[in-house]
Parts: structure tokens; C-alpha cells; sequence
């Protein structure tokens, strides 16, 4: 048993490496952007009271988000399950502005965007246009936080030294048997 629970294990590592686009020396791999579906989201202005409260809406909606999205399989079924979410998107976002204090809302869509590259650890996604989960706050003209929503993870940058937090099934299970 234990010599099948370790096959899985480097099975599901490969994949996992493979499909985060990172090879095993820790090279940088190509990354297509077809495949994955970034989020955009938009301050109301670069005033620094409106960039500050960007940060507080993402930290909110990137929570939300995880249990949305862990089991998801496709971009297309990430694209469809969040676009059954924009409301709930929209609501975590709003409670955040209107607990901070601010009068105008948010509104969630589907973009083509244009994202410069960017390295998250060992994965590099490169400068393309990508489609991407906007979320404007208020008019949406200031300075923008990006992320990943799909493949199955998302980077959250925090005060510790560990700047990624993965939310796949295959992930956890690595954890799990690494430990």
C-alpha cells in the first residue's frame, strides 16, 4: 500500500510541476495563456485611500474565491462558476467598500486583458493578453492587483515568507504525504 500511495504521490507531483509550468531542475517552462484564467482588479483611483482599500477588497474576494474554485477541473468550468459567482464577488467586495467608509460599488466581468509578465516563485507566466475576471471598484481608473483564479491555485502574498498558497486537491495530497 505504502509503495502504491508513493507512486500516486510522485505521479501527482510531476503532474502538479508540469501543470504549473515549472520542470524539475526549476527551470522556467512556456506557460500558454489559453490556459489559464487570470483576475484583474481595479482600484476606483490611484489616491492612496482607494489603492488601500483595493488590497482589503482582494484579500476578501481571493478568500472567497478558494472554496469556489478548488474543485475545479477546466477554465472553462472556473469561467462558469465564476460567472454564476459575480454576484457574490460583488457583495463581498461592496460590504468591504461600505465597511471602509466608501460610497461607490463594484462590478464583476469577463475581459481580454493584457497582463506584463510575471514570475510567481518558480512560474512565469509571460506578457500576453490572457481572459481575466475583472472587478472594477468604482470607475476602475486606478492601479490594479493581478492574480491567477485557474488552474486550480491562486498566489497570495503575505507577511511570511511562503508567497503562495495552492488550493488543488493534488496539492494538498503532496502536503499530506510529504509531511
Amino acid at each position: 500500500m505504502k509503495y502504491f500511495l508513493s507512486i500516486i504521490c510522485v505521479l501527482g507531483i510531476v503532474l502538479t510541476l508540469i501543470f504549473c509550468g515549472i520542470k524539475n531542475g526549476g527551470n522556467q517552462q512556456e506557460i500558454n495563456p489559453e490556459d489559464y484564467l487570470r483576475i484583474h482588479i481595479r482600484a476606483n483611483s490611484d489616491e492612496q485611500i482607494d489603492q488601500n482599500v483595493k488590497y482589503k477588497v482582494k484579500d476578501a474576494v481571493v478568500e472567497s474565491l478558494i472554496p469556489i474554485l478548488a474543485e475545479c477541473t477546466t477554465k472553462s468550468e472556473a469561467k462558469k462558476i465564476l460567472k454564476n459567482n459575480f454576484s457574490v464577488i460583488e457583495n463581498v467586495a461592496n460590504n468591504v467598500l461600505k465597511a471602509n467608509g466608501f460610497g461607490y460599488k463594484s462590478s464583476a466581468n469577463f475581459s481580454r486583458e493584457y497582463f506584463p509578465t510575471r514570475v510567481y516563485d518558480k512560474v512565469t507566466l509571460l506578457e500576453g493578453e490572457y481572459d481575466a475576471l475583472v472587478l472594477n471598484l468604482g470607475q476602475g481608473g486606478g492601479n490594479n492587483w493581478w492574480c491567477v483564479v485557474y488552474p486550480a491555485f491562486c498566489f497570495l502574498e503575505t507577511k511570511n515568507s511562503d508567497n503562495i498558497v495552492y488550493i488543488s486537491q493534488i496539492w494538498d495530497i503532496i502536503k499530506n504525504v510529504i509531511k
